[in-house]
């Protein structure tokens, strides 16, 4: 699932428009739906996006021993 399909799910599971989580990353609805369409949205912008909207992002890689190198806000 691309970064642009996580937004939109957890949008519409949060009852949120795509225009107010703009507002609320304070970026203009046009620009975050460009990156959305462009599937550019950055880490950074998946963490704030998770901020904003109360809940956790978690992007890691595993490896074979099992340790876990994460981005993330982690709550």
């Amino acid at each position: 699932m691309k970064s642009s399909d996580l937004i939109r799910e957890l949008c519409r599971k949060q009852n949120i428009s795509l225009s107010e989580l703009a507002r609320r990353i304070g970026q203009t609805p046009q620009n975050l739906s460009k990156k959305i369409r462009r599937d550019t949205v950055t880490i950074d912008e998946m963490i704030e996006i998770a901020d904003v909207l109360d809940v956790t992002y978690e992007q890691s890689f595993v490896l074979k021993n099992g340790e876990k190198i994460r981005a993330g806000n982690n709550k």
